[in-house]
């Protein structure tokens, strides 16, 4: 797809994201190295929270300004003319900017199995309480990915902020309120709720779903963390709600893009 291929050649010419990418993968292999890695549970343990706050930034950092620069050159009017749909068109910007998104997320992911692999990773390791563990790759493989998976939910999400800001200052302070949102509010707004009375225990299953973040925490706990046999783990969602929350988020975002990116 020609949308797709210009996305992808602007992403690899920008020395931005090229600064950005150095600087995500740097920081979550030094992350690694300095947690002095002693397996793979341990590393995923260790690397999902900076996941949390990381990969928002750095998906909205490629994807805040890939509609809204068209946008802002005029080039919307030009594609306009051309007989690409809007489903298209935003599907092209997305998955060009997808590609280079995974791309920096996998190779610094990568560096984290290399660095356990080397330290020693897969032996028997006790976490959390006095169970031992078998630690394996397979363990690290599904932790990869579900923060696939949550990449690409946080692009489509970046992708509906380009569409619907018109200027740069408003499409960075919707990034910015978003990524903000996404790292904090949600969970904020939980916490409060809980602690108001207004939800009991119970519901924190279908409340976290709700939350990109936290049902991608929920996730990496469900597929990662819980066969390896670890107990007293923090409490999370059930899979299928939290897989369903991730759907909805990416389907909702793209959707929502195709409906205004052609309105003026």
């Amino acid at each position: 797809m020609a949308v797709a291929q210009r996305e992808f050649q602007t992403v690899l010419r920008s020395r931005t994201v090229a600064a950005l990418a150095v600087g995500y993968v740097g920081l979550v292999v030094g992350l690694t190295l300095l947690s002095a890695p002693g397996g793979y549970l341990p590393a995923v343990l260790d690397l999902l929270l900076p996941h949390e706050v990381l990969l928002p930034v750095l998906g909205f950092a490629l994807g805040y300004r890939a509609v809204l620069g068209d946008h802002e050159r005029g080039e919307i009017e030009a594609v306009r003319t051309f007989p690409v749909s809007a489903g298209e068109y935003v599907l092209g910007v997305y998955l060009g900017r997808l590609v280079p998104l995974l791309g920096v997320v996998l190779l610094s992911l990568v560096g984290v199995g290399v660095a356990v692999t080397t330290a020693g990773g897969g032996e028997t390791v006790s976490v959390i309480a006095v169970h031992d563990t078998v630690d394996t790759p397979v363990t690290f493989l599904r932790f990869v990915v579900v923060t696939a998976v949550f990449a690409a939910v946080v692009l489509a999400l970046a992708v509906l902020v380009s569409t619907v800001a018109r200027s740069t200052r408003a499409g960075l302070a919707l990034a910015t309120g978003l990524v903000l949102a996404l790292v904090v509010g949600f969970d904020s707004s939980f916490v409060a709720a809980l602690s108001g009375g207004l939800v009991t225990p119970s519901d924190l299953t279908a409340l976290l779903a709700l939350s990109p973040n936290a049902a991608y925490r929920s996730l990496v706990f469900s597929l990662a963390v819980a066969p390896t046999g670890a107990s007293e783990l923090p409490v999370a969602a059930a899979t299928f709600p939290a897989v369903l929350g991730l759907v909805a988020w990416f389907a909702v975002s793209l959707a929502a893009a195709r409906a205004v990116v052609f309105r003026s």
